[in-house]
């Protein structure tokens, strides 16, 4: 549990093997609104998670002969007890996430229902009968597939979404019956100590969960360590292929970034997609992997689609995440709001034109919309990570498709139109993990199948597929006489 210091702000150690754990090496976690402290957490070093690994190890042996009841249960009193504390966890996403406290609500929203669906799918980790008898020789010979818990899961999220994504890690594992160890991003570990101290009182056993802030070094012991027989990473894409490459011969799963495009066709509801547009591109400063970066609208309806999103996108709210009105926040980093900037200016001295926006304060970009750009320019090419968008005109929809694809990245692609033929043009032809008809790339509900191709990943999220990666099918064969 949490132990209140002399100090004004809380203390928290890391969280393994059933208990808190200090390390004495303290780290000052701090508002990204205003930089004030708001907690200090405990570091783990490379003896910790070592340590972790090996209770992670004896805890299988507990987990993997939980009942599916006994799995589901736990997720709903995991669900039930996040939902007691929804305000609580939606202010500490705020604070140390710097995400709007409307936003906050809809993610703690999101991280409940995580585990409700993660309870659901844990009775429905189904086998196969197969018929063996299908040769001459193999009379009376039948198999029954079915899938067993892999073993430890070392888990890596980022810093935007503190309890979803880390229930994207932690509700799948409960639900296969695999411990799990987490390193959460070094901006955002208070929400998920808060996880533990829930999963810890929901009956998880001892040793199963570990929630350990760490450095990169020592994270790379466990990326590396075969005791751990899944590494699940959440991040940017030069780090997640880095860490495959280092893994050695366990699973990877990689849920990583892009620079996601929409398209808008004439036969397009414009107001709806500059509205969705607005919304896709600018919340929580388009701090997300699936944010609307790249705007594709076909040149007959381009000015009017133009003059619709500026309209929506110059009433968006800047400022402190913790007022109510707050539509776009200050960026994680001030490196970050620099970035930004500094790809926006290199793409005016380019060419291209500044619609609205463009400017920093401090932390804080302006809602930034940009015509006029080029496909090799940063702010097309590479992922923004920034409330910056650019739109852009094209005559015909193959050439749409073509844009979208122009890209290293693939993770997922929003169309709007009506045309049933175009539809299925994009959805055999799109290189991307999903293609959302009717709405925006930023669209997601957490049972879905998630991730993407190439630079974007490397297999699904979504609870049930998220499963089937922490199991293993395993055959038995019956040969009866």
């Amino acid at each position: 549990m949490a132990q209140i210091t002399s100090t004004p702000v809380p203390s928290w150690g890391f969280f393994a093997d059933g208990g808190w754990h200090k390390s004495g090496n303290d780290i000052v976690i701090s508002s990204v609104w205003d930089r004030s402290a708001i907690a200090v957490v405990e570091e783990a070093g490379k003896d910790d998670a070592l340590a972790a690994v090996s209770a992670a190890v004896r805890a299988f042996g507990d987990t993997r002969k939980l009942t599916s009841f006994q799995r589901a249960s736990i997720l709903r009193k995991i669900a039930r007890a996040i939902s007691a504390r929804k305000e609580d966890f939606a202010r500490t996403i705020c604070r140390e996430a710097g995400k709007p406290i409307k936003t906050a609500r809809i993610e703690v929203d999101r991280g409940i229902y995580t585990f409700d669906v993660a309870a659901e799918e844990a009775t429905r980790i189904y086998g196969e009968y197969i018929p063996l008898d299908t040769t001459e020789s193999t009379g009376g010979r039948w198999g029954m597939m079915r899938r067993f818990p892999i073993g430890p899961v070392f888990a890596i999220t980022p810093f935007n979404f503190p309890l979803n994504l880390v229930a994207h890690k932690v509700a799948p594992a409960i639900a296969a019956g695999c411990p799990l160890i987490l390193k959460p991003a070094p901006q955002t570990p208070i929400t998920s100590l808060m996880l533990a101290e829930i999963v810890n009182e929901a009956g998880w056993p001892v040793g199963a969960l570990a929630v350990m802030p760490m450095s990169n070094d020592t994270g790379g012991l466990l990326v590396a360590d075969d005791r751990i027989k899944l590494l699940t990473f959440t991040g940017s894409a030069a780090v997640g292929w880095q860490l495959k490459s280092k893994a050695g011969k366990k699973r990877v799963t990689l849920e990583l970034g892009g620079n996601a495009a929409t398209i808008v066709h004439r036969d397009a509801d414009l107001s709806h997609a500059a509205q969705r547009c607005t919304a896709g591109g600018f919340s929580y400063g388009g701090q997300t992997c699936i944010s609307v970066q790249r705007i594709l609208v076909q040149h007959g309806v381009f000015d009017e689609f133009t003059r619709l999103l500026l309209e929506g996108v110059k009433k968006l709210k800047c400022g402190d995440p913790m007022n109510e009105d707050t539509d776009v926040p200050p960026l994680i980093r001030e490196q970050d709001a620099l970035r930004a900037t500094e790809w926006v200016e290199e793409a005016r001295q380019g060419g291209a034109k500044v619609l609205c926006g463009g400017k920093r304060h401090g932390s804080v970009v302006e809602p930034t919309v940009l015509t006029g750009t080029a496909p090799e320019m940063r702010v097309n090419c590479a992922e923004i990570f920034a409330p910056v968008v650019t739109v852009e005109p094209y005559e015909e929809f193959r050439h749409a498709v073509r844009m979208v694809n122009d890209s290293v990245y693939g993770l997922q692609a929003g169309v709007f139109t009506r045309d049933a033929g175009l539809i299925n043009m994009a959805f055999e032809e799109l290189e991307v993990g999903a293609v959302i008809v009717g709405d925006i790339p930023s669209f997601r509900v957490d049972q879905m199948p998630y991730g993407g191709v190439k630079e974007s990943g490397l297999g699904r999220e979504g609870l049930r597929f998220s499963i089937e990666d922490m199991t293993e099918p395993r055959l038995m064969v019956m040969a009866l006489r």
